[in-house]
């Protein structure tokens, strides 16, 4: 695996398509680590029925919009598809499904579902291809077994431009016994990936999932640091892409699929008028799911954040 050398040539499935995007953070790690359960977490609500297993599926790019899912193929061919349907995909002749859907975080930022690095039933170009396209990764490690030589390989060979704006959180920080496993595997940890991620933190994800209006459990479950790394790596990529300093290895490409920017610019234009020119992430209140109003933050004010990050 060459990741570090930019391709020579955009690659087909983006080739003549250009338009506004916001930062593209992609969520990876090895099989079963948690990185679907941090999406639906992120986003609020899960893009994927729960019949479809995320590993058995190419890259998943979730935006912001409303329009039908579609598979799209190596030459750029977009495939309206049923996502019941999903486990029928080919993932060697599949660049990524797009899905669409309406929560807060999208607003701010495109998240893309990787296949788990270790599937052995998966050949790793499936996640290579698209991973130049990402501006930061979110690295998921269960904490019972952090960072394993397997991951350290992989990550080894992911661009600098990738690795500064990318994050190293360690589920399943419930199942260590005590405060003092947890700083030690930290610690470690820490060590072992020094300046290969710009934070490194540990979360219990199905604490954090289900804090409800529960803000103590929110913040035992260590996802207070979490979401105030998260959005201060969006908005210094957000500053990035806004000034045009280089972000990723397609040098001339500034682009998504059209799909991906549909009602894109306007989009931004809300979410710049709601938010202002950054999100200023503040200590998160947790509300309870079916009571939780559509927040309307106005300019200046900090950004209310909830168990979905919105």
């Amino acid at each position: 695996m060459t990741l570090d050398t930019p391709p020579q040539d955009e690659p087909a499935f983006l080739k003549g398509v250009k338009g506004p995007r916001r930062p593209r953070i992609a969520l990876m790690g090895e099989f079963s680590a948690g990185k679907s359960t941090l999406a639906n977490l992120m986003i609020g609500s899960d893009p994927l029925p729960v019949q479809v297993i995320a590993t058995q599926l190419p890259p998943v790019w979730i935006s912001y919009g409303s329009g039908p899912a579609a598979i799209v193929d190596l030459e750029g061919n977009e495939t309206p598809c049923e996502l019941e349907a999903l486990q029928e995909i080919s993932t060697e002749e599949t660049a990524f499904i797009r899905v669409q859907c309406k929560e807060e975080i999208l607003r701010m930022c495109d998240i893309i579902d990787m296949p788990g690095i270790s599937d052995p039933n998966m050949a790793s170009a499936v996640w290579e291809r698209i991973l130049p396209l990402a501006d930061g990764v979110i690295w998921c490690s269960p904490a019972t077994q952090a960072w394993r030589q397997s991951e350290a390989s992989v990550w080894e060979n992911v661009p600098k431009h990738i690795q500064e704006h990318s994050l190293l959180l360690l589920t399943r920080g419930d199942m260590l016994v005590s405060e003092k496993d947890r700083r030690k595997v930290l610690k470690r940890v820490r060590s072992e990936t020094d300046a290969l991620f710009a934070a490194s933190m540990m979360i219990s994800l199905t604490q954090a999932r289900d804090a409800e209006d529960d803000p103590a459990i929110w913040e035992e479950s260590g996802a207070e640091p979490f979401v105030t790394e998260f959005l201060n790596t969006i908005n210094r990529i957000a500053d990035q892409i806004e000034d045009g300093s280089p972000l990723e290895p397609f040098k001339t490409l500034n682009c998504e699929p059209q799909a991906l920017v549909e009602n894109e610019a306007s989009s931004a234009s809300v979410a710049h008028e709601e938010t202002g020119d950054r999100i200023v992430p503040r200590r998160p209140i947790a509300k309870s799911r079916r009571e939780r109003p559509t927040p309307r933050p106005q300019p200046e004010e900090d950004l209310d954040l909830s168990p979905k990050f919105s």
